[in-house]
C-alpha cells in the first residue's frame, strides 16, 4: 500500500473515533468502542505504520488545541501514548513534539493538566531511552525477574457468579485462558530483546534475523540476552542526563554479540536492498487472575496471598523496617512479655554501652536472641494513616519512571507491588466491593501489612442483565456505570460500550481449540482500561446504623455506595406500645416519620431541620443528580469537608384531602439534600431497609436508622496514640480525624472532564 493510501485509511480510522466521541452522530450499538480497537489493530499487524499514526494523531491534537474542542484532547492523548508506547520506528523529532504538546496541556485545568503531566513524564524517559516504556511495562506485567525493576503487577478480574450469568464466567474465562496460554517468560523475554534492540538501533536492525535468531537461542543464553538489555535500558534511564547516543552504542554491542560482526554490519550497511516488512512485537496481555466473589474477606486474602509470594523471596532485606506480623494468622500473633531491667537513666548503663559492638560479636549475637518475642514500638509517619498514603502521592500516577504510589512509606520499604482489582457487575456488586474496601481499611489499622507495600488500583466494568422493554430494571442497576460516562467520555465509549459484546461472547458456541490465533477484542478493551485508566473518581461511602422494633436485638451498622431504599412494611409494632391516642394515626398508606437533617447551605453552615409528615417510602441516592453536581469526588489534593457531602434524599409524601365525596390520599415527591439524617417511624408501621438495590442486603423491622459519611476506620486516638502526642494535640487530631470521609476510587482515563 501507498504511504498516502496508508495515511488516508488511518485518517478515517481516527475521524470514526472522533465521531464515536461526538453527541451529534452516535455510532451504532454493534460497533460502538470497535473504531479504537481496529486502530490499534491496523498498527499491530503492520509496525510500519505507527509513524503516520503518530503524525495524524499529533496532528488532530493541536487542531483540538486550536479551537478548543477539549472533549476529543484526552482520548486521542490516549490512544498516542499506547501507540508510542507499542512501536519501534518512532524519530527522535516525534518524540519531542509529543512532549511539547504536553508540555502546552499543563496551563490546562484539571484534568487535562494531569494527564499531560504523567504523558509528558513519561515521554521524557521515552525520547532518550526509547523502548523503557514496553520493557518496564512487560517486565512487571509478565512478573518478570529483574533486580533493576523489581516492580510487580497483576489484574484481579472479580465476578460475583450470584449477579452475573454463568456463560459470562465461563466466556471470559476461557478467552483469558487462551490468550494467556502462549505468554510463556521465554516468549516475553524474547519480546523484550527484540523491541528494545528494533526502538534503539532503527532501520539499521535486521528485525527479522533477530528474532529468528531469539527464536533458536537456548533459555540460558536468552535470559543473558534479556539482562543485558534490561541493565543498559534501567541505567541509561535512571542518569539525571541520559543520553541517547551512549544508549546507542550499549544495545549496538548488544546485538553484535548476538548476530554476530558479519550479519550486524550487514544490517548497518543496508544497500540498495529493498525494505522488508517490520515483524509484529506484541506487547503481551497482563496476568490476569479470575476469581468469582465470595464474601468480603476474600480481596484481602487474595492481596496478602500476591504479596506473599514475592515477600518470601526478595523483602527479606527491609523485615526490621515494617511489622510482617499482619501477613500471619491471628493466632500466631502472641507475643511472649518481657520483662525490662532498664531503668532508662544513662548513668545506669554499663561501661561501654554507648559503643556499638562489632559485627559478628557475641553481644550482637546474644541481643539478637533476646529481642525475639519483645515488643517493638512502630513509629509510623504523620500521614501513614491517611488516605491519601493508600493510594500513593495525589496527581502523579503509575510508570512515570517508577509506578504510582511507590514511595517508601516507611524506610527501606518501597511499593513494589500494584494491585489492580477489577469488577464485572451492576451497581451491586460496586455495593459488595465497598464492603470489602471498608473492611480492608479497617482492616490495616490492626494489621499494618499492605499499606506500604501495595498500590491498590479499584476499575469497573458494568454488565447488566438484557434490558426488557417493558422494565426498567437495567438502567437502575447501572445508575454509577452512568455517571461515570457522563464524567469522562472516553469511558463510555470504551468501557461502558464492553456489555454488549460481553454477552455476544457468552451466546457464542464454546470452541476449546486454542491453536487458532483470535483477535480477543473484550481482552483487549480490558487490557487497554487497566493500563491507561489511571485516574481515579472518588466515591463517598455512607455508614447506615440500623435500631430494630425488637429491643432485645443489638443494632446493626453498614454501609452503602450508591442507594439506600425504604418501604413501609405491613407488619407493626406490638399493639402494646401504642397509645390509643396513636392507634388513629396510622389510618391510610404510609407511615407517620420523623426526619431529622442537616440542611447542606452553599455557606457550608449547618442547620438542623426536623419535620414529621406521613410518607410512602424514601430513596437515598449518593450519586449526584446532574453533571455539576457532586463535590464529593473530589480528589484527596482538595482536602474535601463533610459539608460538601450530599445525599439526595427523595421522600414520597402522602397527602390526604377531604371533600364532599369523603377522604382521599395523593402523594407527592419532595427532595432535598443533607450530609446526614435520621429517621424514625411514629406510628405502627415498620421499615424495610434495602441497601445498594442489592436483594441480598436488607433489613427488616427497622423502627429507626442513622446514615452519614463513613469515616476513616483509623480513629484519633489510634493516629495521636501511635504518634505520641499530647493531650491537648490529641484532641485536635481527634477532631480532625472524625472529619475524615473514607472515599473509594475507580479509575478512568481523566477523571471528571467538567
Amino acid at each position: 500500500m501507498e504511504s498516502s493510501d496508508v495515511d488516508l485509511d488511518l485518517q478515517r480510522s481516527v475521524h470514526a473515533v472522533l465521531r464515536e466521541l461526538s453527541a451529534q452522530a452516535p455510532a451504532l450499538p454493534s460497533n460502538q468502542g470497535m473504531w479504537r480497537w481496529s486502530l490499534h489493530k491496523k498498527v499491530e499487524r503492520d509496525p510500519g505504520k505507527s509513524p503516520a499514526l503518530v503524525r495524524i494523531l499529533l496532528r488532530e491534537l493541536e487542531k483540538a488545541e486550536s479551537e478548543d474542542a477539549r472533549h476529543v484532547i484526552i482520548p486521542l492523548l490516549h490512544t498516542l501514548m499506547y501507540v508510542l508506547t507499542k512501536a519501534t520506528g518512532i524519530t527522535e523529532e516525534l518524540h519531542r513534539r509529543t512532549y511539547a504538546f504536553c508540555t502546552r496541556l499543563l496551563t490546562l485545568p484539571a484534568p487535562y493538566c494531569t494527564v499531560a503531566l504523567e504523558c509528558a513524564m513519561r515521554l521524557k524517559t521515552e525520547t532518550a531511552v526509547p523502548g523503557t516504556l514496553y520493557q518496564r511495562l512487560v517486565i512487571a506485567e509478565q512478573n518478570l525477574t529483574s533486580e533493576l525493576y523489581p516492580f510487580r503487577e497483576r489484574v484481579f478480574l472479580f465476578v460475583d457468579p450470584e449477579l452475573v450469568s454463568p456463560s459470562v464466567c465461563s466466556a471470559l474465562l476461557l478467552e483469558i485462558e487462551a490468550a494467556q496460554g502462549q505468554q510463556t517468560p521465554e516468549a516475553c523475554m524474547r519480546h523484550v530483546v527484540s523491541h528494545a534492540l528494533q526502538a534503539a538501533l532503527g532501520e539499521a536492525c535486521e528485525a527479522g534475523v533477530l528474532q529468528r535468531k531469539l527464536q533458536t537461542s537456548s533459555r540460558r543464553a536468552l535470559e543473558r540476552y534479556f539482562h543485558a538489555v534490561v541493565a543498559a535500558v534501567e541505567q541509561m534511564a535512571s542518569e539525571p542526563s541520559p543520553s541517547r547516543e551512549g544508549h546507542l552504542e550499549r544495545l549496538e554491542e548488544i546485538y553484535c554479540s548476538l548476530l554476530g560482526p558479519a550479519e550486524a554490519a550487514r544490517g548497518r550497511c543496508g544497500g540498495d536492498r529493498p525494505q522488508a516488512r517490520l515483524p509484529s512485537i506484541p506487547l503481551p496481555s497482563p496476568h490476569i487472575t479470575f476469581h468469582l466473589w465470595t464474601d468480603e474477606e476474600q480481596l484481602w486474602e487474595e492481596l496478602v496471598l500476591f504479596l506473599r509470594l514475592r515477600s518470601q523471596l526478595r523483602l527479606s532485606a527491609d523485615l526490621e523496617a515494617l511489622d510482617l506480623q499482619g501477613f500471619l494468622p491471628d493466632r500466631e500473633l502472641a507475643r511472649a512479655s518481657v520483662l525490662s531491667t532498664d531503668s532508662g537513666i544513662e548513668r545506669d548503663l554499663p561501661w561501654g554501652a554507648d559503643e556499638p559492638p562489632t559485627p559478628g560479636s557475641p553481644e550482637v549475637e546474644r541481643a539478637g536472641l533476646q529481642r525475639k518475642g519483645g515488643i517493638k514500638k512502630r513509629v509510623w509517619p504523620p500521614d501513614i494513616l491517611m488516605p491519601s498514603s493508600w493510594d500513593g502521592p495525589p496527581g502523579l500516577h503509575r510508570r512515570i519512571g517508577r509506578p504510582s504510589g511507590d514511595r517508601e512509606l516507611l524506610p527501606g520499604v518501597s511499593r513494589l507491588h500494584t494491585a489492580h482489582v477489577l469488577v464485572l457487575g451492576d451497581d451491586r456488586m460496586l455495593g459488595r466491593l465497598a464492603r470489602a474496601y471498608h473492611s480492608l481499611r479497617k482492616r490495616e489499622t490492626q494489621k499494618f501489612c499492605l499499606t506500604p507495600r501495595l498500590s491498590l488500583q479499584l476499575y469497573y466494568i458494568p454488565v447488566l442483565a438484557p434490558e426488557k422493554p417493558t422494565a426498567s430494571r437495567h438502567s437502575e442497576l447501572g445508575e454509577l456505570a452512568a455517571f461515570l460516562g457522563r464524567a469522562d467520555p472516553w469511558y463510555e465509549s470504551v468501557v461502558n460500550t464492553l456489555c454488549p459484546a460481553i454477552r455476544k461472547l457468552a451466546e457464542m458456541p464454546l470452541s476449546l481449540d486454542t491453536s487458532q490465533t483470535v483477535d480477543p477484542f473484550i481482552l483487549d478493551a480490558i487490557t487497554y482500561y487497566v493500563r491507561m485508566g489511571t485516574q481515579p473518581i472518588y466515591f463517598q461511602i455512607y455508614a447506615v446504623k440500623i435500631f430494630f422494633s425488637d429491643l432485645s436485638q443489638d443494632p446493626a451498622e453498614d454501609i452503602f455506595l450508591t442507594e439506600l431504599k425504604v418501604k413501609i412494611q405491613d407488619s407493626k409494632f406490638p399493639r402494646d406500645s401504642l397509645s390509643p391516642r396513636r392507634r388513629g394515626v396510622a389510618e391510610g398508606p404510609g407511615a407517620e416519620l420523623s426526619i431529622c437533617y442537616q440542611k447542606a447551605l452553599l455557606s457550608h453552615r449547618t442547620r438542623e431541620v426536623t419535620v414529621s409528615l406521613r410518607a410512602a417510602g424514601l430513596v437515598l441516592k449518593a450519586l449526584p443528580a446532574s453533571d455539576t453536581e457532586g463535590p464529593t469526588h473530589c480528589p484527596p489534593t482538595a482536602a474535601p469537608d463533610i459539608d460538601h457531602t450530599c445525599l439526595n434524599i427523595s421522600v414520597t409524601e402522602v397527602v390526604k384531602t377531604s371533600n364532599l365525596a369523603g377522604r382521599s390520599f395523593s402523594t407527592v415527591t419532595n427532595t432535598f439534600r443533607t450530609a446526614d439524617i435520621q429517621i424514625q417511624s411514629q406510628d405502627q408501621r415498620l421499615l424495610t431497609l434495602l441497601l445498594d438495590k442489592d436483594s441480598c442486603r436488607m433489613y427488616r423491622d427497622v423502627a429507626r436508622f442513622e446514615v452519614a459519611p463513613c469515616p476513616e476506620p483509623c480513629s484519633g486516638a489510634q493516629k495521636s496514640k501511635a504518634l505520641g502526642l499530647s493531650s491537648h494535640q490529641e484532641e485536635m487530631e481527634r477532631t480532625k480525624a472524625k472529619a475524615k470521609p473514607l472515599l473509594m476510587p475507580i479509575n478512568t482515563f481523566s477523571g471528571i472532564v467538567q
